[in-house]
């Protein structure tokens, strides 16, 4: 059965680097089956929060707003891929984020995340996990982790070194726990309405 993920990602940054993770993954979750999209906060352009997309009479939010609400709605899984700014959160991917609640309720979540540096961006990391729990998604258990992105994806994507043999290595498990979760939490919402 074919899984629709949306792939997150969020700098803003203009020699960004994160973007070879986040599309190594789109290729990677399409490689198994899924109907896979990138979601590019920069490319979405949303302005910094003012208004939830719920706090917009229907019909009346901004366009890209509006369309990512329908892409979130109709997605059975998300990962979110994030660098590490000063051990936090990146503002864009969090600022894109935020726009949405119920939106992302009773689906999982999974959390990717790299640095430049050897510590593979873990804080953010850890920092996510509490707020995707907070906005109703089931934050599976496995994660990915990568330091010194620029050594272990080349610009198209593709693992380079022991950092890229490491990803390639822990990548199976990942998409494994993800079509897991993503088979529960269809089978569950068929079967019974959430409760909220």
């Amino acid at each position: 059965m074919t899984d629709s993920i949306l792939v997150l990602y969020g700098s803003y940054r203009s020699d960004r680097l994160g973007i070879r993770l986040a599309n190594y993954l789109v290729t990677s979750l399409r490689q198994r089956g899924n109907d896979v999209e990138l979601i590019d906060a920069k490319a979405v352009g949303l302005p910094m929060l003012d208004r939830m997309y719920k706090e917009y009479p229907k019909g009346s939010a901004p366009s890209a707003m509006e369309q990512l609400a329908e892409k979130i709605l109709a997605a059975d899984a998300f990962v979110f891929v994030t660098g590490e700014y000063n051990w936090g959160m990146q503002p864009g991917l969090k600022n894109l984020t935020d726009h949405y609640l119920e939106e992302w309720f009773w689906r999982p979540a999974a959390i990717a995340s790299y640095s430049g540096g050897r510590l593979s961006g873990a804080h953010a990391a850890v920092s996510w996990h509490g707020t995707l729990s907070e906005m109703g998604m089931v934050v599976i258990s496995s994660t990915l982790a990568v330091a010194n992105i620029s050594a272990a994806l080349d610009a198209d994507g593709k693992p380079t070194g022991n950092g890229g043999d490491a990803l390639a290595k822990a990548f199976p498990r990942f998409a494994e726990d993800l079509a897991w979760w993503t088979e529960a939490a269809k089978q569950q919402r068929a079967r019974k309405a959430p409760p909220y």
